[in-house]
């Protein structure tokens, strides 16, 4: 998604800056810039079109220089338009100023993230006389810092950052001191990159590839004063209040390889499973309200007489659609029916223009649920949806609303953060879809979108629970059969698990309603097969803890993913998984991020090729 790129040098550095924006093009952008330090003003060049656009509108105009910032940009507080771009400029209050003074820069800025203040700083420091040329909550963040500056960059940062609630990585520079950049994070990546005699800043330790291997993760709360033989990093001490300086280990990263890109994990599948609350929280990043066109500008009309809805999916992403269906119709409403893509088009289905066609898509090149899609226009359903993690992928240029969740590049081919995110988009879409309907009341609306920004910090408490579901994992070594039971919301999320385990441990799996044990499945369950169970506490409990009676009754092994209140006791053949809280509506989302843990450690202890699982592809781009 947003990246950033800074540096300090005596060189130019507008090639590394450019150089670093094109590492970090697979995130996806619809607008890019650069800004520096040259002959004692701030300049700046910004595009709404690639990156190699902006490398030659820089080089026509001359841009060139030791300091400076570069930024892609996905367009969440104001239109993709040039104003919008980054870097944004402060010159201070306009009163007194001639034009070309209030034009011209003295403080220039990037973010990435969204800062839910921003209305309330905006209308302060609109009050003191500054004005905005943008609608991006990232120039709030510009001016608040020129309001503060007196002499000391890193002075009126550090006074800057209590002010801002929400989530950011930010680096800035200022007209008065030429060889100074400054970094901060919080809820978002920055590093810093360390070289000889310049030093540099990044959201992405890629886009420092081939410029330092010299790489510095920047923990939550670290201000950064990047010089060009300095890095000072500093953190607030809540007891003084004050800032003091603070270690942090320069990592040696060889970007070309990938292997560095783990981290502290030892897959990327680990890894992407455990960036999920940033990829739900990037995901709803500048989402402020449920407005229709959170889905696209023209959205209020396409959703407006919609009577039904109709998705269609492959794999994980059918599974997402299946536990959207349930949000559809008890939420807003609406009718749903999810097909299995593959299949949608080579039936006799029938069609309805009032229908809103949704599709889900990862890579959103997937070509069955392509040609799905196609097929369905070409039944005259011309009100369409993707839900893709690719803003340049062909599902999007073929649909004619779009909502780009921003889960990262996801390298595992078992899709994880990609399945969460999607989950979101579906339910923001269930809550749009009944507002406009009518259907969820202010206070409803109020509930559900506190429910939605507290998701990223539920997600950590579950992915605390990682060693009680490796011990289990150990359990599952030796078996080459599972059952996984769910029921209501949560047998799509029975699904998933299932297929999880499927696809990376390579033992056989199978999900089930749970009410439908005794009407076959019963039949396999003995003490050597595993039975894992998705309850939480809803109005299915009851008829759930039946049905797990059922198992035990046969000697089957239960694992159980259970809230806290469902008092489910583990027992002899009874093993208890406690996620920490009842998540309502969202309890798939929680409830998914166990299964996908007790498939990865089962895949680690057989010992399977975790990332790349036998005959599996990350994007199906063939029938």
């Amino acid at each position: 998604m947003c990246g950033i790129v800074g540096a300090v040098s005596t060189r130019n550095i507008v090639p590394i800056l450019i150089e670093g924006l094109k590492r970090l093009e697979y995130r996806g952008y619809d607008s890019c810039g650069v800004a520096v330090h040259q002959g004692g003003e701030l300049r700046r060049a910004r595009s709404t079109s690639r990156v190699a656009e902006l490398e030659a509108g820089a080089a026509a105009d001359g841009i060139s220089a030791g300091t400076g910032i570069a930024h892609t940009r996905w367009a969440t507080h104001g239109a993709p338009a040039v104003h919008n771009a980054h870097p944004h400029f402060s010159a201070g209050p306009t009163q007194g100023k001639d034009a070309k003074e209030a034009a011209s820069g003295k403080v220039a800025l990037v973010h990435n993230g969204i800062i839910e203040n921003h209305e309330e700083l905006r209308r302060e420091l609109q009050g003191k006389g500054y004005v905005f040329a943008s609608q991006t909550d990232t120039e709030v963040i510009a001016h608040l810092v020129h309001s503060l500056y007196d002499g000391d960059l890193l002075d009126a940062v550090q006074r800057a950052l209590p002010r801002l609630k929400g989530a950011y990585a930010i680096a800035v520079f200022c007209r008065d001191e030429p060889h100074r950049v400054v970094g901060a994070r919080e809820g978002s990546p920055l590093v810093v990159g360390v070289g000889q005699g310049e030093n540099f800043l990044a959201s992405d330790a890629m886009a420092l590839a081939g410029v330092t291997n010299q790489i510095i993760y920047l923990e939550e709360g670290d201000v950064v004063d990047l010089q060009m033989g300095k890095v000072w990093i500093s953190r607030l001490d809540a007891a003084s209040q004050r800032y003091g300086a603070v270690e942090r280990p320069v990592r040696t990263v060889h970007a070309h390889s990938g292997a560095a890109e783990l981290g502290p994990y030892r897959h990327y599948m680990q890894k992407e499973i455990f960036e999920q609350p940033k990829a739900i929280a990037d995901t709803l990043d500048g989402v402020g309200g449920l407005d229709p066109s959170l889905f696209g500008d023209d959205a209020a009309a396409v959703f407006e007489g919609v009577e039904r809805v109709l998705i269609l999916a492959c794999g994980t992403s059918y599974y997402a659609g299946s536990t959207a269906r349930d949000w559809l119709e008890a939420i807003a409403g609406v009718s749903t029916t999810v097909e299995i893509a593959s299949e949608y088009r080579y039936r006799q289905s029938v069609p309805d223009p009032a229908t809103l066609v949704v599709t889900i898509s990862q890579s959103g090149e997937t070509a069955d649920t392509l040609a799905a899609l196609k097929h369905a226009r070409g039944l005259g359903m011309t009100r369409t949806l993707t839900i893709c993690n690719v803003a340049t992928s062909a599902m999007v240029r073929e649909c004619r609303l779009a909502f780009i969740t921003r889960a990262g590049v996801e390298i595992g081919v078992a899709s994880t953060k990609a399945f969460t995110t999607q989950l979101v988009a579906l339910y923001l879409l269930s809550l749009v879809m009944a507002k406009q309907r009518g259907r969820l009341p202010a206070a409803g609306e109020a509930a559900a979108m506190a429910n939605l920004r507290h998701l990223p910090a539920a997600l950590q408490k579950v992915l605390a629970l990682e060693p009680q579901v490796v011990a289990w994992a150990e359990a599952f070594v030796p078996k080459h059969h599972a059952l996984f039971l769910g029921r209501g919301r949560h047998y799509p999320i029975a699904l998933e698990g299932a297929l999880k385990l499927k696809e990376i441990s390579y033992i056989h799996a199978e999900a089930y309603p749970a009410g439908e044990l005794k009407h076959g499945p019963l039949a396999l369950v003995d003490s050597e097969m595993p039975v894992v169970t998705v309850a939480p506490a809803d109005d299915l409990l009851e008829k759930l803890k039946s049905n797990m009676q059922e198992v035990r009754a046969r000697g089957g092994q239960l694992y159980v993913c259970a809230d806290a209140d469902t008092r489910i006791e583990p027992e002899p053949g009874v093993h208890v998984i406690r996620l920490p809280e009842h998540y309502g509506a969202l309890s798939p989302i929680l409830h998914v991020v166990p299964l996908q843990l007790l498939a990865y450690h089962t895949a680690c202890a057989r010992g399977t090729d975790v990332d790349k699982p036998r005959n599996l592809a990350k994007s199906v781009t063939v029938e």
